[in-house]
């Protein structure tokens, strides 16, 4: 569980980029949410692949990464949200999270950033890879 708060690595607000994290623990979400807004980053969250695509498909909302578990309830995961943001936003990044084996070859194909990042999340491990993806991708 993520419980620390992170002043030391605050983005400068000419730089606040938005996250959407999407997790269906809404412990687990909140968290890492709290966290990435204590580093300076605008957040969504949700709790669904389908609540996560109706953000993604209004305009007047940019996001700029998506940080998903891959263990979903329902007929997508999230493999199906990195599939669908592949072929409807393909500029927009992704990072799949998770703790099942199979998913690091199948996550690596799909995601920008490669293999998953495993949950529990370390929020050290969560930032640095987001700053790498915003680093390699100009933003809007």
């Amino acid at each position: 569980m993520i419980s620390q708060s992170n002043t030391n690595h605050p983005v400068s607000s000419e730089q606040r980029q938005t996250i959407l994290v999407v997790d269906d623990e809404v412990i687990i979400r909140t968290a890492i949410s709290e966290y990435l807004r204590d580093c300076g980053y605008k957040v969504i969250e949700a709790a669904s692949v389908d609540e996560a695509v109706l953000v993604l498909q209004q305009a007047e909302i940019t996001v700029h990464i998506v940080l998903s578990d891959v263990e979903m309830p329902g007929a997508r995961d999230g493999f199906a949200l990195a599939q669908w943001v592949r072929e409807h936003r393909p500029t927009l990044q992704v990072i799949l999270a998770g703790s099942a084996a199979r998913a690091t070859k199948a996550a690596g194909e799909l995601c920008n950033s490669g293999p998953m990042l495993a949950k529990p999340y370390d929020p050290q491990i969560v930032l640095d890879q987001i700053k790498r993806l915003l680093a390699t991708k100009p933003t809007k």
